[in-house]
């Protein structure tokens, strides 16, 4: 009988998936979900060892001007765009392209996880994707969407 890996019974690594990503020898995104964040890194991998290149939880945005009071929205769209644009800010002199690794959270289309990459791809890094999966940040609470532009001008500030 094969014998079945602790981490894929626990619902953590898709082998193969990962697989896929190591043999490519690219630099991968990886984006993460919690319950109250959004966590995005650049990473890299050497000899089934990877290392953090970049990384942003999406708890910085409290730094660039986002209101201590809307702590729980951090895991909405906009905090999540907000987190792949200053990710990206950060990452663009070093890494020119990567690739998405959402591991084993779900593919959904226009989703969080989608809005981190905009944010990245927008801030000027390459990353392959299908632009009909990234959302549209024009439907936003009006409140949140003030929120949003006062941080987006913060961050384009710090450039």
């Amino acid at each position: 009988m094969r014998s079945i890996k602790r981490r894929r019974i626990e619902g953590k690594t898709d082998y193969k998936a990962r697989l896929a990503m190591l043999k490519s020898g690219k630099i991968r995104l990886v984006i993460r979900k919690t319950n109250n964040y959004i966590i995005a890194q650049f990473v890299e991998s050497d000899i089934a060892q990877d290392k953090i290149i970049f990384g942003l939880s999406s708890s910085a945005l409290l730094t660039k001007g986002w209101p201590k009071e809307k702590t729980g929205s951090l895991k909405s769209i906009p905090a999540a765009y907000l987190t792949g644009l200053i990710l990206g800010n950060l990452a663009k002199s070093k890494i020119k392209e990567a690739i998405l690794d959402i591991g084993v959270h779900r593919n959904v289309k226009k989703s969080r996880i989608y809005a981190a990459l905009k944010g990245v791809i927008d801030s000027g890094v390459q990353i392959p994707h299908s632009s009909e999966a990234l959302p549209s940040l024009d439907n936003m609470n009006p409140e949140i969407k003030k929120i949003f532009d006062k941080v987006k001008s913060t961050i384009k500030e710090a450039k």
